[in-house]
């Protein structure tokens, strides 16, 4: 043959070759089968675990009841509180406040912050010193407090007429449509949450996540809530409550207490306003009553949680802003012995990102510490808007998870007396104005 190179192969080769192909061709048909199959599966399983609607059960929504407007449905249903048998969800109740008969006086508006009443508790109660501060004088002035931390420092009361001419500073917190009745034939007293008008808005957004809880006082230990109404200052709520196994006894011996409170994801639920009905004052319980009533400032006014003194000194050349911590007064006690070992922590906060923090020294067993501390923030001038500055007051415990006695939230859109202090701060520059701030759950 003139080409021996080009001769037909064996028959045995041949099948040999195709065999093998074959088998090859079986075996990565097999495998990506079964790939496919493995990936199915795992798709599966993620898909159940992150399907849309679900709540996981840490969540800050999870569990309660509310819920965005996905939930309107649920409106006009009714929630049952048996007191009978004290089936009830709960909480910490640090803003609750106890109903009292007679509010104090709030201090004429062109007086000075007094200096707290002498303390009867005994240990804990007296002025403390901050390792880092001056020692303490139970009987100075105001002036005498304000020159042994600068020659400029302007001292002014949350009522203060040293602004313009302006006077207080009142607040419109809106207010809330409910219906109250009693059945005598069931032992239960209804509520119904209707709506609420003209909130105020909480959140930088310019708008709030309201809801409400509803007590019976002095029992902080049994509530019920709404759902919450996303982004919306007029919320219908349409949702009955029933409290039942309750003589009409016992009715008449408490009080309705109404909370709206701002639902915040990422923080404690930022309180709105309040209202409360002493029940013996309704003449015809035995029928449904519809009440529109305003809402009140949600501040306790036994000074349950104390008060803070702080100073603010904005710069505007350096752009910074310096917060004093100077002392606290009647500070809850958070330990079994009376007493607390309170330090305060500072957040710098633009809209809703914390930027920095800081902290004082922490004072042992002490409900009156004096700190005298100081910590200048930079806040560029375009920012000042967005710019809020929580204050905490914590009490420090070694062995467990430490306890907030209360915080200040200070920034353009705080409450009254927050909001006079910036405001106070910033027609002020180069000086350090300093304020009592009562501090809030």
């Amino acid at each position: 043959s003139l080409y021996p190179c080009l001769s037909d192969p064996p028959a045995g080769s041949l099948s040999l070759s195709v065999l093998l192909l074959s088998l090859a061709v079986t075996v990565c048909t097999v495998w990506l089968v079964a790939l496919c199959g493995i990936c199915g599966w795992c798709q599966g399983k993620l898909g159940k675990r992150n399907k849309p609607g679900l709540k996981l059960s840490g969540s800050p929504e999870a569990g309660r009841g509310r819920g965005g407007e996905e939930t309107d449905i649920n409106e006009g249903k009714i929630v049952v509180l048996s007191l009978a048998i004290g089936l009830a969800e709960q909480d910490d109740f640090a803003n609750i406040p106890d109903p009292i008969t007679s509010m104090q006086e709030a201090p004429p508006a062109n007086q000075e912050a007094l200096p707290p009443p002498p303390d009867k508790r005994g240990v804990g109660n007296k002025p403390c010193n901050s390792p880092k501060g001056h020692p303490p004088d139970g009987h100075s002035s105001v002036t005498d407090l304000a020159n042994s931390l600068t020659g400029d420092m302007v001292m002014l009361s949350p009522g203060s007429e040293d602004d313009d001419g302006e006077g207080a500073v009142s607040e419109k917190l809106g207010r809330i449509q409910f219906s109250v009745g009693y059945s005598f034939q069931d032992s239960t007293l209804t509520v119904k949450i209707l709506k609420g008008q003209e909130l105020p808005a909480k959140d930088f957004s310019g708008t709030s996540d309201p809801f409400v809880k509803i007590y019976l006082l002095p029992d902080k230990k049994h509530k019920l809530e709404t759902k919450i109404k996303r982004k919306n200052l007029n919320p219908h709520w349409n949702e009955t409550f029933l409290f039942e196994g309750f003589p009409y006894e016992k009715v008449r011996e408490r009080t309705l207490y109404l909370q709206v409170l701002d639902f915040d994801r990422f923080s404690r639920n930022d309180p709105i306003g309040e209202v409360s009905i002493p029940l013996n004052k309704l003449s015809d319980l035995g029928h449904m009553q519809t009440f529109w009533k305003e809402l009140k400032p949600s501040v306790r006014l036994d000074g349950w949680g104390g008060d803070l003194l702080v100073s603010l000194c904005y710069n505007p050349t350096a752009n910074t802003i310096t917060v004093n911590i100077i002392k606290a007064r009647n500070l809850k006690a958070m330990d079994i012995g009376g007493t607390s070992d309170p330090y305060v922590k500072l957040w710098l906060m633009h809209k809703d990102k914390r930027i920095e923090k800081k902290k004082t020294v922490t004072i042992k067993r002490c409900l009156n510490p004096v700190f005298n501390e100081s910590f200048p923030f930079e806040v560029p001038a375009h920012v000042l808007r967005e710019t809020t500055i929580i204050i905490t007051v914590m009490d420090k415990d070694r062995l467990s998870r430490n306890d907030v006695i209360g915080k200040i939230y200070l920034s353009w859109k705080s409450g009254p007396a927050e909001v006079k202090h910036w405001k106070d701060m910033m027609g002020r520059p180069r000086t350090n104005v300093a304020q009592w701030h009562a501090l809030k759950a």
